[in-house]
């Protein structure tokens, strides 16, 4: 099965290789040449030969050769061409540099396998590594590094196709969508731009949202339509790229584009990152904290703080019901001062030191000993909003101090300090109302793992949300009020003075 998944070994059905193909003579007509990057055993160039015959050429390439035996029997004539090839080592520049004057269609199915999952199974057909998305610092270390095989493939083809060529090709719609950003980011955008939504759980036993991902042409509209099935009758959204990111419903978005000013009045912090919640988070019982592993713990109170989870923030719980060690004030601050200050925390954290000290993520390599992050001032404010990052929801809840601490949320939630309920109460207001939930609901893709995200919060403007509800006022006077102690207040106040536009009601 391993090797099965390595190379994304799930063979494209004959019926859906022959409604892409119908529905794409619909889009781009018959083309001169058909290539299929990885063919398998040529379920696409198949419905191709069936589709246009002796009209269009079609080239297959496929590193595993038994499939390439049997793709070899799709035709007796010269019009189908397999090449046992890996991918990855092909030289497409070339390919396609030969195809330059011919109406090129770039089809198929690549492996839905990401490079982590291979990484896991020790596989070695990756691409070379490279942080082709460029992204930094602490983003390439975590989640942000990891990508689906498809969404490189399918990145270098549409790189290297032909002016007058098209791709169309088999994908999760969270590729697609990343696919598009990548171009779009770099200031390129499609003539055409389609997704078309395909049931991956009828044709490969698959539970994820996929589609057929379609684009052709150059242009600078930075805009998908998208379709909710194999058919151009009725597209149901359109999504794009606005602002540095991708926005899910144009529609919606229009109408709230105000509140798209990026600023940094507030910034959303994401919550307690440790992987090891077995150990350091505690559930309360009549005997007192008990630890993921059902053992009884006896520790001191001083680093043990109250902790919201995001499945309590997503339904909008703020009373907690676990507790959390936090070793650190700040990522980065040493621990051995645990020892002397409350010795048997530290000797719990000896005693669990195996588990501790083999967390996977790179972030904890070369850190003090029993390091966790998403930790800093922020952290221990007395106030939050919060919202979970996993529920495709829009629902802020405003978090108080529990028994005189302040609480904690996990690294699945989003947060802004708040210094005091007034201030708390103020954001969640402008938060909730009409257009910002509007605002918010056209930048959410209910289909992504973590829907809601610190870039989709950032977008959101409270001075301008203020300003439309009639709140500018009392904003202004709240964080003049506060400025002396308050942070984000005082941040606030010097864009305010900056623009005095922003101080008429």
């Amino acid at each position: 099965m391993s090797k099965r998944i390595e190379f994304g070994d799930f063979q494209t059905p004959a019926e859906l290789s022959e409604f892409v193909v119908n529905l794409v003579g619909e889009i781009f007509g018959t083309p001169d040449v058909v290539i299929e990057p990885t063919c398998g055993v040529g379920a696409f160039l198949a419905a191709a030969v069936q589709q246009w015959g002796s009209a269009t050429k079609c080239l297959g390439y496929e590193i595993n050769p038994v499939y390439v035996e049997q793709a070899q029997g799709l035709s007796g004539s010269n019009d189908v061409c397999i090449e046992q090839a890996d991918f990855f080592t092909v030289d497409w520049r070339n390919i396609f540099h030969k195809q330059q004057n011919a109406k090129v269609l770039i089809l198929g199915n690549p492996p839905w396998v990401t490079n982590s999952k291979l990484g896991v199974l020790e596989g070695t057909n990756l691409p070379e590594k490279t942080n082709f998305q460029r992204h930094r610092g602490f983003d390439a270390k975590t989640g942000k590094s990891n990508f689906d095989i498809s969404e490189w493939m399918l990145i270098k083809l549409i790189e290297n196709m032909p002016p007058t060529g098209a791709l169309a090709m088999l994908c999760k719609t969270s590729t697609a969508r990343k696919v598009l950003r990548q171009f779009w980011k770099n200031n390129r955008g499609f003539e055409k731009a389609y997704m078309f939504m395909i049931d991956a759980k009828t044709y490969f036993s698959a539970s994820v949202d996929a589609c057929l991902l379609y684009v052709s042409g150059h242009s600078l509209t930075n805009e998908c339509t998208v379709y909710p099935s194999l058919s151009l009758a009725k597209p149901n959204a359109r999504f794009g790229y606005v602002n540095g990111d991708l926005v899910a419903d144009m529609d919606a978005f229009t109408s709230t584009r105000y509140l798209d000013q990026g600023t940094t009045t507030y910034v959303w912090r994401s919550g307690i990152k440790h992987d090891a919640a077995k150990i350091m988070e505690l559930d309360v019982t009549p005997r007192g904290f008990v630890n993921g592993l059902g053992e009884l713990v006896h520790i001191e109170k001083n680093f043990v703080y109250p902790l919201l989870k995001s499945s309590d923030i997503g339904n909008g719980r703020t009373l907690p019901r676990k507790f959390v060690i936090v070793p650190q004030k700040s990522a980065g601050d040493e621990t051995a001062i645990i020892q002397s200050v409350v010795p048997l925390t530290w000797q719990y954290l000896m005693d669990h030191a195996e588990i501790l000290d083999n967390r996977k993520s790179s972030i904890y390599k070369g850190r003090p000993r029993f390091s966790i992050f998403g930790i800093g001032d922020y952290s221990f404010a007395p106030w939050k909003i919060a919202i979970s990052g996993l529920y495709k929801k829009i629902r802020f809840v405003l978090v108080g101090p529990f028994e005189d601490k302040p609480v904690m949320v996990d690294d699945t939630c989003y947060m802004i300090p708040c210094y005091s309920e007034e201030e708390g109460r103020l954001l969640l207001e402008l938060l909730k109302s009409g257009d910002a939930t509007t605002f918010f609901n056209s930048l959410v893709f209910e289909d992504s793992k973590r829907p809601i995200t610190a870039e989709i919060l950032k977008r959101f403007s409270f001075i301008s949300a203020a300003k439309s509800i009639g709140l500018l006022g009392g904003l202004r006077r709240f964080v003049y009020d506060d400025a002396s102690s308050n942070g984000s207040a005082r941040q606030l106040m010097l864009l305010m003075e900056r623009d005095e536009t922003y101080l008429t009601t």
